[in-house]
């Protein structure tokens, strides 16, 4: 299959899974959320541990230790995903964090030596400013004075966090496969545990008001979102193209949300679904 193909199951996966994840976080708060997911998705995927032992033996001392450390970054971002949606604009720290894709491709043609041509270029710029139009409130961002504040900076942070763990990713996945690139990383989920112990965040157990059904789907379309952004990694796809697709998943997330829990959708938003998705298929045809 195709990378692309693997980069557009990423694309639903992500958006249908964030769609459970907000009702999940709705009951039990986001950082039981966080933490649980991180607890079930490693005791799921150590059942295909056995299944992968195969490619185990590439992996080095270097390439655990770089691993380790992209989870810690990833799982810092998450923290501070979380800590921005509660003292910033929603809207705005979406837009923000979404742009990790950006980010990521960035770094990969800056850092990783990948290419892209004059038509992928302007394709992944489409897309990136469907993204924009989907998520922020532009009327708001004029009326107020919200691109300033904590929230804005952790935000950025997280956009950071996010997009150097899914550009350097891709060094592990194409020596070790897939699989243990990101199975690896939930080995740090202890150290999540201390830090909102450390905070003294109240946590509630993952079937309080009957989250666990949602929780685990969501646990299960993430992950088969997250795998399949490696595997296309893995088949020879560029991160800069990659990253661009499944990154773009909040144009659906948006659709999905009026759909789901009635969230209106404002023209501005109609238009950037139509972008993105415009982006999306032109980004497809020109890396075919």
């Amino acid at each position: 299959m195709s990378p692309i193909i693997f980069a557009l199951i990423a694309f639903f996966g992500w958006a249908v899974g964030d769609i459970f994840g907000t009702v999940v976080t709705r009951r039990i708060g986001a950082y039981s959320t966080t933490l649980w997911s991180l607890v079930f998705s490693f005791a799921v995927l150590s059942l295909y541990v056995p299944f992968a032992q195969d490619s185990l033996g590439e992996l080095t001392l270097g390439l655990f230790t770089l691993i380790i450390i992209l989870g810690i970054i990833a799982n810092i971002g998450f923290v501070a995903f979380n800590e921005a949606l509660r003292v910033g604009s929603a809207p705005v720290v979406g837009t923000i964090a979404a742009s990790f894709a950006a980010f990521a491709a960035l770094l990969s043609l800056v850092f990783l030596g990948e290419r892209v041509n004059v038509q992928q270029g302007l394709a992944i710029i489409t897309i990136f400013v469907g993204v924009v139009f989907c998520s922020m409130d532009l009327a708001e961002l004029r009326a107020k004075r919200i691109l300033k504040g904590r929230g804005v900076l952790l935000a950025i942070v997280t956009m950071v966090c996010w997009g150097i763990y899914f550009a350097f990713i891709k060094i592990p996945i194409n020596k070790i496969g897939w699989f243990w690139p990101s199975y690896l990383t939930y080995l740090i989920f202890p150290l999540y545990l201390l830090f909102v112990k450390f905070r003294k965040i109240k946590l509630v157990g993952p079937n309080f008001k009957g989250a666990l059904p949602a929780l685990l789907t969501a646990i299960v379309l993430l992950r088969i979102a997250e795998f399949s952004y490696n595997i296309g990694i893995s088949r020879g796809g560029q991160t800069s193209i990659i990253a661009p697709i499944a990154g773009s998943y909040p144009a659906l997330f948006v659709v999905l949300a009026f759909l789901v829990f009635k969230d209106p959708i404002k023209k501005q938003q109609i238009l950037g679904i139509i972008t993105t998705i415009a982006g999306i298929i032109l980004l497809s045809i020109f890396s075919a």
